[in-house]
């Protein structure tokens, strides 16, 4: 199972002007077999009242790093859902750039289980988290190139 370089390319364009995506900054930056990373460059839209990163903008990073982790493993025309987040955090950040590498651990027909890392713009462990996936037949994107080469 190879995927598409036309795909992926279409994909990374879907994502970036979806609105959630758009609104808080994030980019795919890569996907592949198994693993993804998701870039942010933050800014003061991204930070709570004490002056870090918000929570939440981390757990949204490992929620979409561990989905699109699971992604590619789905034949075409099955979409994908996180069906539970859990997730630590180890570090503030406030400022630069944040990193999330999204593996799947257990790639499953029916149900899948990721794991992502956020970095800091020195490499430093931000947050951890877990997610266990549900695949949803009939509820892929609307992508018209072929997944798979």
């Amino acid at each position: 199972m190879t995927p598409n370089p036309d795909f992926i390319a279409a994909l990374q364009r879907s994502v970036l002007e979806a609105p959630y995506p758009k609104l808080i900054g994030m980019r795919l930056a890569h996907i592949g077999l198994d693993e993804c990373r998701i870039d942010l460059d933050l800014a003061e839209r991204h930070l709570q009242p004490f002056g870090i990163v918000h929570g939440g903008v981390l757990a949204t990073l490992i929620d979409t790093a561990t989905f699109w982790a699971g992604y590619l493993r789905l034949p075409q025309g099955t979409g994908l859902v996180n069906v539970d987040l859990k997730l630590n955090y180890l570090k503030p950040a406030n400022a630069g750039a944040l990193r999330a590498q999204g593996r799947c651990l257990r790639a499953g027909r029916q149900l899948s289980y990721a794991e992502a890392h956020v970095y800091d713009a020195a490499g430093d462990l931000v947050a951890h988290g877990t997610s266990t996936l549900m695949a949803l037949p009939g509820k892929d994107l609307a992508i018209d190139v072929a997944k798979f080469v």
